[in-house]
C-alpha cells in the first residue's frame, strides 16, 4: 500500500499569492496560485460579502438565511491595483486585499481599523467526510468587545468565551452551557466605540472563539461548507443590527393577541382541565389570550390527531374557549409514528417524504410516540404537503396557532440527541448530509408550518412558535429559549438571552416563565413575571412534573402581584405593538442592552441586567431572593421612576427600592407612552379613549403609536394609523405636535393625556392655535386633560 504522506500531513492550508484579478459589477474576484478564489461582493457601501473557494471551484450559491427582500445598492465602488495590495473603496469603507497571502483588512474613512485577518482564511481537508473544515482568524484588538450570537446562556459580552452552533435539545441547560437550541452565527464587534458585525452563513456546526484561546485572536470555523461571511459596518450598533436584520429578514406583524399573556403546561388534559384553567383566569380577572395544548391532546402522540377520550369534541371546546376570549394553540412535532394505519405516516411513505440514511433505508428515531420517521423539510414538496396537513386543525376546528417543538430534531436514547450524520436531505435541490442540514431542519419545518397556518388562517394573521432555529427563522415565527429551570440563575439567563436574541435579529422571543423544569417558589415566580411582561413573547410553560405553575398557584399575595404586572402588559399593548412595527420597518430590536443604547459609555459594555424596552422604557429586574431593592445603572438621559415620578439623571449607578410588588421601571424623559385600558383579552373592549402618559422634558423628544385592525392584512394597504409626536418642553411651556400617517380610523375619538413631572401650574391651553376652556378639556389638577385625537399642535402654558 502506498500512503500519500504529503496529503496526510498537510494540516492547515493557506492561500498563497494572487495571480489573477477581475471585476464583474459589484463582484470582485481574486485568484491565488494554489487555487483559492476570494469573491468580494459589495451589497451596500457598509455591507460586504466575503466568499472563498478552494481548488478553483465555488459551491452552488444557496442559503436559507437570506431574505428575498434585501436592500441592495451602493453609491461608490473603486478598485485600485496598488503595491502591496488591492484596495476596494466604497463611500464608507476601504478594503485591503494583500497580494501575497490574500489577507483582508477593513478600515473606515478615518483609517480606523475595524477588522483585520490574523491568519485569515485557511482550511483543513476532512478525510472522514470529504470537503474542508474552513477557518478564519482575525486580530482581537485591545478593549474590543463582542455581542450577539443568538441563544447563548452567557454574559452579554462574549469576550473570552468560545461557543458552538449546533442546534441541540438541551434540557435543563446551565449557565455557559454549549450548544443550545439555536444557531445564529452573527456577532457584533465593538472597537474604539465603533461597531461592526460578521455573519458567518454556514449551516454546518460552527464555532466562534472570542479571544478565549489567544487573547489577541478571534476566530470562527465550520465542520464543512464554504468560508462565506458578511461584514457590516456601523459605526453604531443599531446600524449593524439593522443591516443584518435586513439581510436575514423580519416577520410580518403578529395579531395583537399574540402579544398578550399565554398559559401553557405539559400537559393540560382532559378537556375539563383546559376549561377549568380558562375559567379560573376569568374568575380571578387575570388577563390571558391563549391556552396551549401539549402532546397529550393527540391520539398516542400522533401529530394531526386528537385523543377522542380526553377531547371528544375539540371543535366545540375550541369554540367555547374562543367565546371566552381564549385562542387555542396546539403542539406539532416532526416525528411521525411508524404505523401503517396512521394516515400521515402512510401519505409520507407513499410519496417518499421521509429522510433516508446514506445507503437507502429510512432514518428512524425514538420520540414520544415511540419509533418514528422524519419528513425531509428541506424538500419543497414535503413542505407543501406538510402545510396542507394543517387544514383540518386550523380551517375546520378553529385552532389559532401552532407550536413546533422537538424540531432540532430531538431524538431520544441516542448519545448525539439527534439524527445520524449520514442522513440525506434534499436541501432545496442541493443534496447533502445531516451534517449540513441539521441546523436548518427545524427552520424548514416551521417554515412549512407557517405557510400552512397562514394559508388556512387567512384573512387573519398566523401565529407560529418554534424551539429550533437558524439565522433567518425570524421571518416565520416567534421562538422561546427551551427547557429552562426554576432557579434564580435561570432568571438571569432568561434576561441575557432575550437581550442577545433581539440584538441578533430575532425579537419575537420569550422564555418559559417560572422555569420549565423543577418548581419555583412564589417569590421567584413573581420576579420572573416582573421581567417577562417586558419580553416580546410572554408565556408560562412548565413540565407539570413538579407542581402547578398558574398565576394563582402561589397564594393570594403572589397572585395579586402577578395580576398587576400582567395587567400592566395589557395596558402597554399599544406601546408593544409600536415596538413590533419599528422592528419590522427598521430592523430595530425590541429590547436593547445598555451597550446598544449607548456604546460610547464604557460602563455599559459589561452590564447584563438593565435593558431598554422599546425605545423609552428602562427595566432592571430583581434577580436575587429576599431583595428589597438593588443597585442599577442609569444610561445617558434623565429617567422618571414609573412608580413615584422621581427623576434620576443618567450616567450613574444607584440603589433603587424594589419590594416584592415592584420592579425597577423607568421612563425616558420626554416620552409619551400610549396605554389601553386593562382587558381580560385582546378585543374584549372597544378602546374608547387612548391614554397618553407624558413625561415632561426641557428640550425635545419624539414618540410614536402604531395601530391597525389588530389582525388581518389591511395594514399592508395603508389601513393603519401611525401617530408621531414631537414634545418640546420649556420653562413654562409644553408643546406637543402630532403628525399622522395611514388611513385607518381608530375607534376612539379622544386622548386622555396625563402629565408627569410638569414643573408649572397649567394656566392656559391652546389647540391648533385656539385657546380652549379648561373645563372643556376636563383639566384634573395638573395631572390630566382630555383632547380630541386629531389635533396638530397642543400648546400648554403655565406659571
Amino acid at each position: 500500500m502506498i500512503t500519500n504522506t504529503e496529503i496526510a500531513t498537510r494540516g492547515n492550508q493557506f492561500p498563497n499569492h494572487i495571480v489573477d484579478f477581475k471585476q464583474e459589477n459589484d463582484k470582485i474576484y481574486f485568484t491565488t496560485q494554489n487555487g483559492v478564489i476570494l469573491q468580494v461582493t459589495i451589497l451596500r457601501d457598509s455591507a460586504v460579502r466575503f466568499r472563498y473557494a478552494t481548488e478553483y471551484v465555488f459551491e452552488p450559491d444557496f442559503s436559507y438565511a437570506i431574505s428575498d427582500d434585501v436592500n441592495l445598492g451602493y453609491n461608490e465602488l473603486i478598485v485600485e491595483d496598488e503595491i502591496p495590495e488591492y484596495v476596494i473603496t466604497t463611500s464608507k469603507l476601504k478594503i485591503y486585499i494583500n497580494k501575497t497571502n490574500l489577507k483582508v483588512q477593513i478600515v473606515d474613512m478615518e483609517d480606523v481599523i475595524l477588522a483585520e485577518d490574523e491568519l485569515g482564511f485557511h482550511w483543513e481537508e476532512n478525510f472522514d467526510y470529504g470537503g474542508n473544515v474552513v477557518k478564519m482568524s482575525k486580530v482581537c484588538h485591545s478593549g474590543e468587545s463582542y455581542y450577539g450570537m443568538g441563544d447563548k446562556a452567557s454574559h452579554t459580552n462574549l469576550k473570552g468565551k468560545r461557543v458552538n452552533n449546533w442546534v441541540t435539545d438541551s434540557y435543563a441547560y446551565g449557565k455557559d452551557q454549549e450548544p443550545l437550541y439555536k444557531s445564529i452565527p452573527f456577532y457584533i464587534g465593538l472597537k474604539e466605540n465603533k461597531a461592526y458585525g460578521i455573519f458567518f452563513d454556514n449551516s454546518f456546526s460552527t464555532y466562534f472563539d472570542f479571544a478565549a484561546e489567544k487573547r489577541n485572536v478571534t476566530s470562527f470555523w465550520a465542520d464543512g461548507g464554504e468560508m462565506n461571511y458578511y461584514f457590516f459596518y456601523g459605526p453604531k450598533m443599531y446600524n449593524v443590527v439593522e443591516s443584518y436584520t435586513d439581510l436575514t429578514g423580519v416577520p410580518e406583524l403578529p395579531p395583537l393577541w399574540a402579544l398578550g399573556f399565554h398559559q401553557s403546561k405539559w400537559s393540560y388534559y382532559p378537556e375539563k382541565k383546559v376549561k377549568d384553567i380558562a375559567s379560573k383566569f376569568r374568575e380571578l380577572n387575570i388577563p390571558c389570550d391563549a391556552i396551549y395544548l401539549d402532546i397529550d391532546y393527540m391520539e398516542g402522540f400522533r401529530c394531526f390527531t386528537w385523543d377522542n377520550k380526553h377531547f371528544p369534541n375539540p371543535k366545540k371546546m375550541i369554540e367555547e374557549l374562543e367565546e371566552d376570549g381564549f385562542k387555542t394553540i396546539t403542539m406539532i412535532d416532526p416525528g411521525i409514528k411508524i404505523d401503517r394505519d396512521y394516515w400521515v405516516y402512510q401519505q409520507a411513505m407513499d410519496n417518499g417524504f421521509f429522510c433516508r440514511r446514506a445507503d437507502g433505508p429510512h432514518f428512524k428515531g425514538k420520540v414520544w410516540p415511540g419509533e418514528c420517521k422524519f419528513p425531509d423539510f428541506t424538500n419543497p414538496k414535503v413542505r407543501e404537503w406538510w402545510a396542507d396537513l394543517y387544514k383540518e386543525m386550523i380551517a375546520d376546528l378553529g385552532v389559532s396557532g401552532v407550536w413546533n417543538d422537538m424540531n432540532e430534531p430531538a431524538i431520544m436514547e441516542v448519545p448525539s440527541k439527534t439524527a445520524n450524520l449520514d442522513v440525506r436531505h434534499d436541501y432545496d435541490g442541493h443534496p447533502c448530509s445531516h451534517r449540513k442540514a441539521h441546523n436548518v431542519y427545524g427552520m424548514q419545518m416551521v417554515r412549512a408550518t407557517y405557510e400552512g397556518v397562514k394559508k388556512f388562517m387567512f384573512p387573519k394573521r398566523p401565529f407560529v412558535l418554534t424551539r429550533a432555529a437558524y439565522a433567518g427563522t425570524q421571518r416565520y415565527c416567534a421562538t422561546w429559549t427551551g427547557d429552562n429551570v426554576a432557579t434564580w440563575e435561570h432568571l438571569w439567563i432568561a434576561n441575557v438571552q432575550m437581550q442577545r436574541m433581539c440584538m441578533s435579529g430575532y425579537s419575537f422571543v420569550g422564555s418559559d416563565i417560572g422555569g420549565f423544569a423543577e418548581q419555583p417558589n412564589g417569590e421567584l415566580f413573581a420576579r420572573w413575571m416582573q421581567l417577562a411582561v417586558f419580553h416580546p413573547f410572554c408565556r408560562v410553560h412548565s413540565s407539570g412534573d413538579h407542581g402547578d405553575q398558574e398565576p394563582w398557584s402561589f397564594g393570594d399575595e403572589i397572585t395579586d402581584i402577578v395580576r398587576e404586572f400582567i395587567e400592566l402588559r395589557y395596558q402597554l399593548l399599544p406601546y408593544l405593538y409600536t415596538m413590533f412595527y419599528n422592528y419590522i420597518k427598521e430592523g430595530f430590536p425590541m429590547l436593547q442592552s445598555l451597550v446598544f443604547y449607548d456604546q460610547e459609555d464604557h460602563q455599559t459594555h459589561f452590564r447584563t441586567d438593565e435593558f431598554i424596552f422599546g425605545k423609552q422604557m428602562l427595566v432592571c429586574p430583581v434577580q436575587e431572593p429576599n431583595s428589597h431593592g438593588r443597585r442599577m445603572y442609569f444610561p445617558k438621559g434623565n429617567w422618571y421612576n414609573y412608580w413615584t415620578d422621581e427623576l434620576t439623571e443618567g450616567g450613574v449607578e444607584r440603589w433603587v427600592s424594589a419590594e416584592i410588588h415592584r420592579v425597577p421601571l423607568f421612563i425616558k424623559e420626554g416620552a409619551m407612552i400610549p396605554k389601553y385600558p386593562v382587558q381580560q383579552y385582546v378585543g374584549e373592549k372597544e378602546i374608547e379613549k387612548l391614554a397618553l402618559d407624558v413625561y415632561f422634558k426641557e428640550g425635545t423628544e419624539n414618540s410614536q403609536v402604531y395601530e391597525d385592525h389588530q389582525e388581518g392584512y389591511d395594514y399592508k394597504k395603508g389601513r393603519y394609523s401611525l401617530r408621531r409626536f414631537k414634545l418640546t418642553g420649556k420653562e413654562n411651556e409644553l408643546i406637543i405636535q402630532q403628525f399622522k400617517d395611514g388611513n385607518f380610523i381608530t375607534p376612539y375619538n379622544n386622548f386622555i393625556i396625563t402629565f408627569h413631572g410638569l414643573p408649572f401650574t397649567i394656566e392656559m391651553v391652546e389647540l391648533d392655535n385656539e385657546e380652549v376652556d379648561l373645563n372643556d378639556i376636563k383639566l384634573n389638577g395638573n395631572n390630566s386633560i382630555e383632547v380630541g385625537k386629531d389635533f396638530t399642535e397642543l400648546h400648554i402654558f403655565g406659571k
